[in-house]
């Protein structure tokens, strides 16, 4: 057994940072450090390294050829390993939000780990429902965050979630833009493959609207000075997606820098609402 291997197919990394985000996005929905907190970082790490490693069980033929040394490819685990491996992973994790946590988290832990294994099996090469897939896996911390204090929790944090699937589908879309040669290439039935560059950027703008509207929403529960800080964060998002739909062409895409400018306003956005969250 090649333990290396096994740390390494969960992508440590992406699974670690992805339980301290559970943990900040914990922190901006209740406004303080819950004692759940450790098991909110254990739920979402175990469960973001198996949905890792179904992906790569999934992949395991195209990393053959761009990425080979990557723990299937390579020979140090095989598929079938791979595979309950990531069982396990999702059973440890669901295991834990059932065990220890409140109905509400187990319930995300559940649907995010079948939403996880589908995207890799079928939706990543879906057009549009992929994007939609990961937007709501990314805005899904701030439902875990929320759901410590049950239904109304969740409740509560939906402005904040919306406000970030909103975002994180403009840029998804964006990125397909960008990506669009390689997916050509590969055979991919991407959305802008499908119906062009310039349906997708707008749809992408529509989506950043809908997510900037949303984060004003907040004003309710923190204030005049929440809603100084958020409205420039807004005009970066909207000024990020604005920029790319004169684009035409891939190359065009990139040179606008519209998938930079979307992550530089999200990584602030998520600053204000943490500051917000603590201060306000």
């Amino acid at each position: 057994m090649n333990g290396a291997a096994y740390i390494s197919i969960i992508r440590p990394v992406n699974a670690v940072v992805a339980g301290l985000a559970g943990i900040l996005a914990t922190i901006i929905a209740t406004g303080s450090v819950p004692a759940e907190f450790f098991f909110i970082f254990l739920i979402i790490l175990t469960i973001t390294g198996a949905g890792n490693v179904i992906n790569d069980y999934y992949d395991r033929e195209i990393d053959a050829i761009n990425q080979p040394s990557r723990p299937i490819p390579s020979g140090k685990i095989s598929p079938g390993h791979a595979r309950i491996y990531a069982v396990f992973l999702f059973l440890a994790g669901n295991g834990i939000a059932i065990w220890f946590m409140s109905p509400p988290i187990a319930a995300i832990a559940v649907v995010n780990s079948i939403l996880l294994w589908l995207y890799a099996a079928f939706l990543k090469t879906t057009p549009l429902f992929g994007n939609i897939s990961v937007s709501y896996l990314a805005s899904s911390i701030f439902l875990f965050g929320g759901a410590i204090n049950g239904v109304p929790g969740i409740i509560s944090v939906l402005p904040i979630a919306g406000a970030t699937f909103g975002v994180m589908l403009a840029r998804e879309l964006v990125k397909d833009c960008e990506d669009m040669p390689g997916d050509m290439e590969h055979g991919g039935r991407t959305f802008p493959l499908l119906y062009g560059i310039r349906a997708t950027l707008i749809l992408g703008f529509a989506s950043a609207c809908a997510g900037v509207f949303l984060s004003l929403l907040l004003f309710y529960k923190w204030g005049i000075l929440y809603l100084l800080a958020i409205i420039p964060v807004g005009i970066i998002i909207l000024h990020g997606a604005a920029r790319g739909l004169s684009a035409t062409s891939p190359e065009e895409m990139i040179r606008t820098k519209s998938s930079k400018i979307l992550k530089t306003g999200m990584f602030i956005s998520l600053l204000v609402f943490l500051v917000s969250a603590v201060f306000l």
